[in-house]
């Protein structure tokens, strides 16, 4: 008989909620309890998976204080709040599957692999551009010396125009003191991933960037408070009115990003949202303070090069990659992988399957299943980054911001 896996949820909003859902998939896990403060989150989580009313937790601290209740936990809180349930639950014997990042300070981060480590149980960091079709693809072609050694990589985040204003403007990430800054918030995904491409050590770090528009000075002169108010709003870009009130009648869209504005699925309720919540604040009229645009340039040992641009004002679409070597190039974009090879001079095109209607190109669907895979079959190296790789994602994402904060070139030992 398959080996059953519980699984307790720590947070119960988007993340948490698709965790639960694409693990609850598999006939092997059941979700055997959750802790949100969020009732609201808390009861949806628990109604969609049958968790009992007795494990149905408002903080993480009630459900530990009594004897082990499953094999892992999913830790899905905000940002700031990742690392003291990831010490005590680790402690206790649970097998995390952590939400990046990690936490919000490198000796956080460094206590937590320390932590799983000395109780013995699976780290694994939701680094889920790793897990993806795409990734696999890539990484079987560059495996495969068809392009020679790497020796220059081209890669964008386009974050969209619309999500950098939902979640890094007047979202739960727009500020460094609340959540953490932007590389760390949005971009440690694409470092990790740049590391597991490129496959040696970064060396020296540099970066570039700043908060260019969503500022008071760059606000209008006629534009109000809020989107509901503002004579200028049918034509603004950020239109709250327009971004959420296009949400409703498209369940992905209603999921996210209108699940984090409000439960309401009519006009009616999601105008009430923006009259008084954060979401329907002016652009220009917000506290946040984290980058709209950063570009981090990586020299890697061996001297490999990577050029990495994150910036708010693009579609909303998948990263965009070139990967130049010495016998060839390629160039992705989570939907195909385009090959010239220069021995021959013919092109390839490889088209991805699989990703279906997951965010990240299957990457969430993929980390999930290989977490299961990893605590089913005793052996998680096989299936999942270790916990120290994805500590060296993080330590050289703070690099990079120590650099952009100093104007400097950082050098990493």
């Amino acid at each position: 008989m398959a080996r059953q896996i519980s699984l307790i949820m720590v947070g119960a909003g988007d993340r948490g909620q698709l965790y639960a859902d694409l693990a609850a998939r598999d006939p092997r896990v059941r979700i055997a309890a959750v802790a949100d403060p969020d009732e609201r989150r808390r009861t949806t989580l628990a109604e969609r998976h049958a968790v009992p009313s007795a494990r149905r937790y408002s903080h993480w601290q009630d459900l530990i204080e009594q004897p082990r209740i499953g094999d892992a936990a999913v830790i899905a809180t905000l940002d700031r709040l990742h690392h003291e349930p990831a010490l005590a639950l680790a402690a206790e014997g649970y097998h995390l599957l952590l939400e990046k990042p990690m936490a919000v300070t490198p000796d956080m981060c460094r206590s937590i692999v320390e932590a799983a480590r000395a109780a013995r149980v699976t780290l694994a960091v939701c680094h889920v551009l790793r897990y993806t079709p795409y990734s696999r693809v890539l990484r079987r072609l560059l495996d495969s010396g068809v392009i020679g050694q790497i020796v220059s990589v081209q890669h964008l985040e386009p974050v969209g125009w619309w999500h950098q204003a939902h979640s890094f403007v007047r979202g739960n990430w727009r500020r460094t003191d609340e959540s953490t800054f932007m590389l760390m918030a949005k971009s440690v995904h694409d470092i990790d991933w740049l590391n597991h491409l490129v496959g040696r050590p970064a060396r020296r770090v540099s970066s570039f960037g700043g908060l260019h528009h969503f500022r008071p000075e760059q606000r209008p002169s006629d534009a109000g408070e809020r989107c509901l108010d503002c004579v200028l709003e049918p034509d603004c870009p950020y239109s709250a009115k327009r971004i959420y009130l296009g949400c409703l009648g498209n369940p992905a869209a209603e999921r996210w990003p209108l699940q984090t504005v409000t439960s309401a699925r009519t006009a009616e309720g999601v105008l009430d949202a923006l009259r008084t919540g954060p979401y329907g604040r002016c652009v220009y009229r917000c506290d946040n303070d984290v980058v709209d645009h950063q570009v981090v340039n990586l020299e890697y040992e061996g001297g490999t090069t990577a050029s990495f641009t994150m910036t708010a004002f693009t579609e909303f679409a998948f990263r965009q990659t070139k990967i130049f070597g010495t016998h060839g190039c390629l160039e992705g974009n989570g939907r195909e992988v385009e090959l010239l090879n220069f021995r021959t001079g013919k092109r390839e095109r490889h088209l991805i399957e699989g990703s279906g209607d997951d965010p990240h190109a299957g990457g969430d669907s993929g980390l999930v299943r290989a977490f299961i895979e990893a605590l089913t079959s005793g052996r998680p190296e096989d299936h999942l980054t270790s916990p120290e790789e994805s500590l060296a994602s993080h330590l050289l994402t703070w690099a990079a911001e120590q650099a952009r904060l100093t104007s400097t070139v950082v050098h990493l030992s």
